[in-house]
Formats: C-alpha cells, sequence, structure tokens
C-alpha cells in the first residue's frame, strides 16, 4: 500500500478524530475518501487531512454541517490561503466572545454592587449574545462597507421610534429568516422582470397579484406599524436615489420601466383593497 494512503482506522489516528466521524463525513457528504481499495475499504491521503482539518476549523467556528458544506466549495487552493481565512475567523470569534465578556463582567460587578435589578442586568447579557450571532451570520452575506452604506440609509429614513422597535425585531432575526425573506423578495423581482419584459398590464391579474405578494412581504417587514412602514417608504427611496455602483444590494435594483410597472401595480391594488401600501 502507498505510504501516502491510510485506512480509516490509520487516518483516525493520524487525524485525532474518531473512525465514526470520518464515516459520518463521508455520509453526509463533508469529506469522502480520495479511493477505496477493491474490497471497498476506505482510502484517505495527506490531502483529506488538509480538507479535514478545514472542516473542524470551522466546525470549531460553530458552523453547521450545511454551511460547511458552502465553505468548502469556495475553498482556498492553496494552504496558505486557507489558514489565513481561518484565523481571520476565529479573530472575529474572538472579538465577538471579548464583547459578550465584558458584558458577563458588567454583571457581575452591577449584582455585587447590588446596583441594577437582575432581570434587566440578565437581558442585557442575552441582548448582547444575540446582537454579536446576528453580526455573525450577517457578515458571511455583508462586506462591513455594505454593513455600514445599509446602516447609514437607515440612519436617514427611520424615526427614532421605528428604528427602536427595528432594532428589539432584529434581535430575533436569525439566518434562516433572512434566507427565506431574501428567496421571496427575489422571486417578486423576477416576477415583476418578467411581467416587464412580456408587457402586461399592471392592473391586470398578474399584476394584482404581484402587487398582492408585495404588499404582504411589506405587512410581515412592518408587522402593520404606520412608523416602521414610513421608514420602509423611505428607505427604498434613499436607497433608489444612489448611483447604481454605491448600492449595497445591486439585486434589488429596478429599471425605470419597472419602477413604473411597480407603483400601477401597487396604487391599483391600494384602490381596489383599501389599503396603504409601501413601495419598495
Amino acid at each position: 500500500m502507498d505510504s501516502k494512503h491510510y485506512t480509516t482506522s490509520q487516518f483516525a489516528q493520524k487525524a485525532a478524530v474518531t473512525a465514526r466521524t470520518l464515516r459520518f463525513y463521508d455520509k453526509v457528504g463533508l469529506l469522502s475518501p480520495s479511493e477505496y481499495t477493491e474490497a471497498g475499504h476506505r482510502l484517505y491521503s495527506d490531502k483529506d487531512l488538509w480538507s479535514l482539518q478545514q472542516i473542524l476549523a470551522l466546525k470549531f467556528l460553530g458552523f453547521s454541517l450545511e454551511e460547511i458544506k458552502v465553505c468548502l466549495q469556495k475553498k482556498p487552493e492553496r494552504l496558505q490561503e486557507a489558514l489565513v481565512m481561518q484565523k481571520a475567523m476565529i479573530q472575529e470569534k474572538r472579538s465577538q466572545l471579548d464583547v459578550v465578556l465584558r458584558a458577563i463582567e458588567k454583571a457581575e460587578v452591577l449584582l455585587k454592587s447590588d446596583q441594577g435589578d437582575l432581570e434587566s442586568i440578565i437581558i442585557n447579557v442575552i441582548q448582547v449574545m444575540h446582537v454579536e450571532q446576528n453580526k455573525a451570520w450577517v457578515k458571511k452575506y455583508l462586506t462591513e462597507e455594505q454593513q455600514q452604506k445599509l446602516a447609514d440609509i437607515s440612519q436617514k429614513s427611520y424615526s427614532p421610534e421605528a428604528a427602536q422597535k427595528l432594532a428589539v425585531w432584529e434581535e430575533n432575526w436569525t439566518e434562516a429568516d433572512q434566507q427565506r425573506a431574501s428567496q421571496q423578495w427575489e422571486a417578486v423581482v423576477a416576477e415583476l422582470r418578467r411581467l416587464v419584459a412580456e408587457g402586461k398590464d399592471p392592473t391586470g391579474v398578474e399584476g394584482q397579484a404581484l402587487a398582492t405578494q408585495h404588499s404582504e412581504l411589506i405587512r410581515q417587514l412592518t408587522r402593520g406599524d404606520a412608523d416602521v412602514a414610513a421608514g420602509v417608504k423611505q428607505w427604498w427611496k434613499n436607497y433608489e436615489e444612489l448611483p447604481l455602483e454605491e448600492k449595497p444590494l445591486p439585486m434589488y435594483h429596478y429599471s425605470e420601466e419597472e419602477k413604473a410597472f411597480l407603483y400601477k401595480a401597487l396604487a391599483h391594488y391600494k384602490l381596489s383593497t383599501g389599503m396603504e401600501c409601501s413601495r419598495s
């Protein structure tokens, strides 16, 4: 047997993991062996060791198996690049842990000095953990520059009261929630572009179905709150005024024809249902 290949038990011992772990990673499609013997037994190589190291590093950082699969699909070509990426991620994780630790230390001080009630102290620590957890998944999708640009637009768009409400709602907003919302909005945008391209009537059946779907997503976002709804309307106005190259979410850029179609569809929907609609 080539000295560069190892059986499952040999590779497990070399990598300091269990053979059961290797079999599981193979089963879920995370790490398959490089070769198999004629009898069908797994054979691992030193290249597989590199892949395993990346899996374990991402697992250590708290990534789910599905998230690790996505990361591996974009894996760097060289070990040096992989280590640099892992180092940056670990430093970010350490930064988040430091924030949470400071919140806990502050809570300890307040408890020892009998300052503040127990409930508010605990809630503050929980909120800090929520915020840091949310920042972690957001950074997988948006750069620091994009996040700052979105924050600037929000600051100009929402009243202090509306901003506070959104901040509270966002504490429980998960990555799964964001993925679901993104898919729903992408479907709306795709349908809008199809209807415009095919010259459909915004007041027709398909145009009004689009307006209904769009309005329902707005209601989900605003929870029927008038202050937040007004902020959403202003947010999109400010967003659309940005030059295309400065838009942090270019997938939601509408052409003039698409804007006109959506405006007419929503206006007709508002008249026919007697409901207030926000335009995005």
